[in-house]
């Protein structure tokens, strides 16, 4: 079993910052994919971005990459998305998922066997 949760959601004007954090408890592997994705009412979960535990592989959806930037200290079990030049259209609940069943990369949401919370962003014109 593998526990999340993500923290640093908020309220932001366009052009700013956030960090949201996520913390993993329970046993995950250095080939194991670590994502977020993000949702808005009423649409599906989409990708956002993507690291292997091991630091190793990264992945950004199209409309992130040069503004978004994610990381993790394997150390502290956490995995980190920096999310800078934020737009209105960022606005959505961002959730960190992982799986125990993918070794390497995957953006299919089926794949992610564990879900934190969720955090929200709001980023204001």
């Amino acid at each position: 079993q593998v526990q999340l949760a993500e923290s640093g959601g908020g309220l932001v004007q366009a052009g700013g910052s956030l960090r949201l954090s996520c913390v993993a408890s329970g046993r995950t592997f250095s080939s194991n994919p670590m994502a977020w994705f993000r949702q808005v009412p009423g649409k599906e979960r989409d990708f956002v971005a993507l690291i292997t535990w091991s630091g190793r592989d990264t992945d950004y959806i199209d409309s992130v990459k040069g503004r978004f930037t994610i990381s993790r200290d394997s150390a502290k079990n956490t995995v980190y998305l920096q999310m800078n030049n934020l737009k209105p259209e960022d606005t959505a609940v961002y959730y960190c998922a992982t799986t125990t069943r993918i070794f390497g990369t995957t953006v299919g949401i089926h794949d992610y066997d564990y879900w934190g919370q969720g955090t929200q962003v709001t980023v204001s014109s």
